[in-house]
């Protein structure tokens, strides 16, 4: 059976499944490595209103368009299969995009991580919690906010590693300055691979770092890249392809798309929108601008390859209309990441968005409370693939070490309450009614007994003692308790196992690179 519901090249040889499988006996996760939901969805919009917002869609796609610009193959694709090109901008006609996706996406599907226990389901009733991606800064109490290095890649690597509420190792958790623009990817590409043996992202920033991502993807999946039955590639990549909103695709973004679609690698399309300025200020404008722009990039890619994974984006947030800054845990873009997780449904692919936002300088209570006004919505509508999960500070400039440790808390409690109400026999608990009866406690009772290790979320970071402990122990609040868990977590930290003789493999490939190009800012 295909990896991909409804409707998967090799590599030269070494590293194979046989190291594989050793690493997934040393180092498989003591849980389910990915969430399956126990609860409903909310749901904002009526069907009549989800119709609307999808005519007002094709009404965008069949008369005003969408540019796709600097890359005339794509336009030569795009007109190949059906659509009406006009310069750069490109026509659908109505109800088009929808067919072409409905035919040949698959509704959910595996990303294979290298350590097969850490595999990911991505779609239906699964989420996976992912690090946050993109900042040039980096922010801890010690040290302040300043430029990433590789080195707060690698321990951002680490920390969603030793993180069991984080499923996938992410993409560019941060830009690592120090190392030319042209070059970086491959160190990025790496320490996924070397400090982590979950899921991670692939590079996007042009078609041959992406390229370069499927070879070093080919060493360490040897034998396993292609499917036995199917004869595809299975999917070890799952990358970001953002629009250029309004109403725009740019030759970066789309030869990225194009070689992760070829190799059947997984793409996210999803426009970036911050209502006022990219979008209309209204929630059901920006749903119809999303997903007129999110349908012609999921299009492209299946003429490109049908059954190529993809995933229906959505990253909306508000502005500030007075200073023109982007603001967070404010209701309208929680109200369009509902509107557009229904969307997504209907369509019936992965969806994804965003969490743990905030706009905050600080690991502070506003860093806290937006957070967790972006996190708590993904949950509720049923977002798949929940990235910015962790670490996101100052509107996405800044990755916070603190932060990270405070998301990935509130990640964890998300997963128990996703879980749902335990209804079986241990659940209703009725023999430890029987036994304690009227009128007594139930601390010593048989059921308590047996249950009191797991039966509540205990937080490793939050304090809950007496005012009096807390002084004893240093008066510690809340930021500097994370602070101490994040150097306890690097401290302890011990890389999954990973094959010599890849890893000599993935080097070599790596010095070959770069030994090939010089050093380049762009």
């Amino acid at each position: 059976m295909s990896d991909n519901t409804r409707a998967g090249r090799g590599r030269r040889g070494r590293g194979g499944r046989d190291a594989r499988r050793a690493a997934a006996g040393a180092a498989a996760p003591a849980r389910a490595p990915y969430i399956t939901r126990k609860i409903p969805r909310f749901e904002v919009v009526d069907e009549e209103g989800l119709a609307t917002i999808e005519h007002n869609a094709d009404t965008i796609l069949e008369e005003v368009g969408i540019e796709f610009r600097d890359m005339p193959e794509a336009l030569d694709i795009l007109r190949a299969g059906g659509a009406e090109v006009d310069g750069v901008t490109v026509r659908f006609a109505r109800g088009m995009c929808r067919e072409i996706v409905q035919q040949s996406a698959p509704a959910e599907y595996t990303q294979h991580a290298r350590n097969p226990a850490r595999s990911v389901r991505i779609g239906g009733d699964h989420t996976v919690f992912v690090p946050a991606y993109g900042s040039p800064f980096v922010f801890d109490l010690d040290k302040g906010r300043r430029y990433a290095t590789i080195e707060d890649f690698q321990n951002f690597v680490k920390l969603a590693y030793a993180s069991p509420s984080l499923h996938h190792s992410g993409g560019t958790i941060c830009e690592p300055v120090d190392i030319p623009v042209n070059k970086r990817h491959l160190d990025m590409v790496y320490s996924h691979i070397k400090y982590s043996d979950k899921a991670f992202m692939g590079s996007v920033t042009a078609p041959e770092r992406a390229l370069d991502t499927i070879e070093m993807i080919k060493i360490i999946a040897g034998d396993d890249f292609i499917d036995s039955e199917t004869g595809r590639p299975r999917t070890y990549a799952t990358s970001l392809i953002n629009a250029n909103s309004p109403m725009t695709f740019d030759d970066t973004m789309l030869g990225a798309a194009k070689v992760y679609a070829e190799h059947n690698q997984a793409t996210i399309i999803t426009p970036f929108i911050l209502a006022g300025a990219m979008s209309p200020v209204t929630v059901a404008g920006t749903a119809a601008q999303s997903l007129a722009e999110a349908l012609a990039g999921m299009t492209f890619v299946q003429l490109v390859n049908p059954g190529a994974p993809v995933i229906f984006g959505s990253f909306a947030s508000s502005m500030s209309m007075q200073s023109g800054a982007p603001t967070f845990g404010t209701p309208e873009p929680a109200l369009v990441l509902y509107t557009m997780a229904a969307l997504a449904r209907r369509l019936g692919v992965p969806f994804r968005s965003g969490g743990g936002l905030c706009g905050s300088k600080l690991p502070d209570a506003q860093a806290a409370y937006e957070a967790s006004a972006t996190l708590l919505p993904a949950v509720m509508a049923g977002v798949n693939f929940v990235l910015h999960t962790a670490g996101w500070m100052e509107g996405g400039l800044a990755m916070g070490y603190e932060k990270f440790i405070m998301d990935a808390d509130q990640a964890a409690m998300m997963e128990v309450f996703m879980r749902g109400v335990d209804l079986s026999e241990n659940g209703q608990a009725m023999d430890a009614i029987r036994e304690v009866g009227p009128g007594v406690h139930f601390l010593g009772c048989t059921h308590t007994q047996n249950n009191f290790k797991d039966a509540f979320y205990l937080s490793p970071i939050t304090d809950n003692n007496s005012f009096e402990q807390w002084e004893s122990e240093g008066s510690l609040d809340h930021a500097q308790r994370c602070n101490a868990r994040f150097k306890k977590l690097l401290n302890e930290y011990e890389a999954p196992p990973l094959d010599p003789a890849v890893d000599e493999a993935l080097l070599a490939f790596i010095r070959q690179r770069k030994d090939s190009m010089p050093d380049s800012m762009v």
